[in-house]
């Protein structure tokens, strides 16, 4: 009989510690799979050759971190760039590089990437405000299309 109260007890301490969380953030770590864990483990020579030139690197303490940029479900190898962009840069074009609606870094450590984050380009505080031009009123700034993760020339562990 006693066993009842206690697990009442820690059923109101669990609610109410998850209480101070988004539902839909606990729900999301809670059941939906990392899109990133069958790639853990990858060297990154196997990543650079199925998810192409990374936008940018920097190495760390502890490795080294590739930054891509995409639009879709994830990074792939871009077409071959031409030697000069249409004005004669021999650098190319950066006006490619602003057309991507998310951004990834691949965290390597020990010589295997080791974690994935990724997130919208042009992502805002939830808690960002604008004037409506119509009412005056604030109203909170639209959320960007969220992102998703996958390498899909890559086949994966």
């Amino acid at each position: 009989m006693r066993k009842a109260p206690a697990m009442l007890a820690i059923l109101a301490a669990g609610l109410c510690a998850s209480g101070c969380q988004s539902p839909k953030g606990t729900f999301e770590r809670t059941f939906l799979p990392d899109p990133a864990k069958p790639y853990i483990g990858m060297t990154k020579e196997q990543v650079i050759a199925c998810a192409g030139k990374p936008s940018g690197s920097y190495n760390t303490n502890t490795g080294e971190t590739l930054t891509y940029h995409y639009s879709g479900a994830g990074p792939v190898p871009a077409p071959a760039a031409k030697k000069q962009d249409d004005k004669g840069n021999p650098f190319g074009s950066k006006k490619a590089d602003k057309n991507y609606d998310c951004s990834a870094s691949l965290i390597f450590e020990g010589g295997r990437l080791s974690r994935v984050t990724f997130a919208p380009r042009l992502v805002v505080s939830p808690y960002e405000t604008k004037k409506d031009p119509k009412t005056g009123e604030k109203v909170p700034v639209p959320q960007p299309k969220p992102c998703s993760f996958s390498l899909p020339n890559c086949s994966g562990r």
